[in-house]
């Protein structure tokens, strides 16, 4: 039998269902099928099932809820047959392919994915999306599914930002299978994700990063241990990650030029290149400059030897160092427990644009590579930080009355 667009059916001696009761004659995988008054369109009890042939020769079937659902299937599928862009989706479950996919994923771009990066996605889809979706045919996957994962994620209480991050290795992993042809569209493209909006917790929201006024700043240096006050100077004027500023050597240090060199950073117990994989020099103030090279004179410490070290000597625990020291001196200065050691460096974004720099100078201190990303997202302006308004030199209102 030929369909409309030419494509041949399995010839099967099936009753119509609108002509007189049904008399069923095949079954399939259990059930049994009826024919319609539409080539290639059969009922099976509540439901429809689409059976045509490809350009190969291989059956399609296709299931749809509605007639008019299965006859928009049918059309779909002979119009992409006849322009030759047909392909069979795969019935493989979302589990096993995303295991699959883990496991050789090498990134999306031409810098790849570093080993660590890929190791989270790996935690990542094994905690959140393949409990979720794991049973799902990877080709049956829908955009609801993924706003329902996303929701089930935000109810653990976290932030936005948390659900988008948790969300990442499940776009990146859709966005292969598609590029592979094993799903006729990516699920997850373009789906946005509401997430509810985190609850104040006094004078910040949960989750939200924010900057200290300079006031704040210069009131926790005050509270600050003076042993540690350089090391928090320190990361608020250069703005470095803690993983990277726990890694600095005096080598790295060039005090002619007032140089820093950031090569490394130490994450997870592992030293790598910073985040993104590029190096960056960063220029200190003279005072900050002075400040370190006492350190290393009163230390008499070698190249090699951290520039910022435990009191033992070995490498600061920035967790320890969070508990112990930043989060209590947060608290005497009147700021609050929020503060953790990214606020720094979102302070010194803030503080850097405020002083004149623009966006692109700002994102290049910081070793970020879209200056877009630092505006959005490290840059914070207070009420304090905007200019007053141009309209100082108007006439009074009363004068141009008058003039009227």
């Amino acid at each position: 039998m030929q369909t409309a667009g030419g494509m041949a059916t399995r010839e099967e001696p099936l009753q119509r269902t609108e002509d007189k009761p049904v008399v069923p004659a095949t079954v399939a995988k259990g059930r049994k099928l009826e024919r319609t008054k539409t080539p290639g369109i059969f009922r099976r009890g509540n439901t429809y099932c689409v059976i045509l042939r490809a350009g190969n020769g291989r059956q399609v079937k296709r299931s749809a809820k509605t007639l008019a659902e299965a006859r928009a299937i049918k059309a779909t599928v002979t119009a992409d047959v006849a322009r030759g862009e047909y392909r069979e989706t795969s019935r493989e479950l979302f589990a096993g392919y995303a295991r699959r996919w883990a496991a050789s994923y090498s990134g999306r771009t031409r810098r790849g994915i570093n080993e660590q990066t890929l190791a989270d996605y790996r935690k990542c889809l094994e905690r959140d999306a393949i409990p979720f979706l794991g049973g799902v045919p990877l080709a049956q996957i829908e955009p609801r599914h993924i706003k329902e994962l996303a929701a089930r994620i935000a109810r653990r209480g976290v932030s936005a930002n948390t659900v988008r991050l948790a969300l990442a290795p499940l776009r990146c992993c859709l966005a292969d299978a598609h590029a592979e042809g094993l799903i006729r569209h990516n699920p997850a493209a373009g789906v946005r994700v509401a997430t509810p909006a985190p609850s104040p917790v006094g004078d910040e929201q949960e989750g939200e990063v924010k900057r200290l006024s300079d006031a704040e700043l210069a009131a926790f240096l005050k509270e600050c241990p003076s042993e540690w006050r350089v090391f928090f100077q320190f990361l608020g004027e250069a703005g470095l990650r803690v993983g990277e500023a726990t890694e600095l050597r005096f080598r790295d240090l060039d005090p002619e030029t007032r140089t820093l060199h950031v090569r490394r950073r130490i994450y997870r117990g592992k030293i790598a290149r910073p985040k993104g994989g590029k190096t960056r020099s960063v220029r200190l103030s003279v005072q900050m400059t002075s400040a370190l090279v006492a350190q290393r004179d009163a230390r008499q410490a070698n190249e090699d030897e951290l520039i910022f070290a435990a009191e033992r000597g070995g490498r600061i625990d920035p967790s320890n160092l969070m508990g112990r020291v930043l989060k209590p001196t947060a608290e005497r200065a009147g700021i609050g427990r929020w503060p953790g050691f990214h606020t720094f460096r979102h302070t010194c974004a803030s503080r850097l644009f405020v002083g004149g720099w623009n966006a692109k100078q700002v994102s290049r201190f910081l070793g970020h590579a879209d200056s877009g990303f630092t505006l959005r997202v490290y840059v914070h302006l207070l009420p304090e930080d905007l200019p007053e308004v141009p309209f100082g030199a108007l006439a009074p209102v009363e004068q141009i009355r008058r003039a009227a």
